[in-house]
């Protein structure tokens, strides 16, 4: 008789704990602070192939995740091609056919420094993604800083990822 109170009295906390978190949005990941998990080693057709060696190369740098099917993905491109200007920007197609990818770079710009294309996701579910677009802010020893879910675009880049970007650079110097 005590048990069904007892059990809605920790559900309710539980929420009401996940509601009144500092940033709800913020999804926590167990990668921060650890080396970059392995990329995958293919590549799209006349693109560089993102390696593990590129990600412990001095300095900070991005890994986006992303697919030409993702509209969030399309969203945030004029940002990451933005943002390829000022330091390495390397990405990793995400389930998407070779053809569709191409096509993508090909009209939008390709802001990739190297790619690396994850056709069943694995590399994806090494990195803890849950969904495209995500991207990793990596150090020059290749430990992973940050971890930003969504696409980066409007207050969510300014107000959330930027500080941690900036962070990170001021950091290196």
């Amino acid at each position: 008789m005590i048990l069904p109170p007892v059990v809605f009295a920790a559900l309710a906390a539980t929420f009401l704990w996940g509601m009144n978190r500092e940033d709800p949005g913020n999804l926590p990941s167990a990668m921060i602070g650890r080396q970059a998990p392995a990329v995958p080693q293919t590549t799209l057709p006349g693109k560089v192939q993102l390696t593990d060696e590129m990600l412990r190369e001095p300095g900070v740098k991005l890994v986006n995740f992303w697919a030409s099917w993702c509209p969030p993905c399309r969203a945030e491109h004029p940002t990451l091609t933005d943002l390829s200007t000022r330091l390495p920007v390397y990405g990793i197609d995400l389930k998407d056919p070779e053809a569709n990818a191409l096509s993508f770079l090909t009209e939008d710009g390709d802001p990739f420094a190297a790619i690396a294309t994850d056709p069943r996701g694995r590399g994806a579910i090494d990195w803890g993604v849950t969904a495209p677009p995500e991207t990793f802010i990596v150090d020059g020893e290749g430990q992973i800083l940050y971890r930003f879910a969504g696409p980066l675009i409007r207050e969510d880049f300014t107000q959330r990822f930027l500080p941690e970007l900036e962070r990170a650079l001021a950091a290196e110097d």
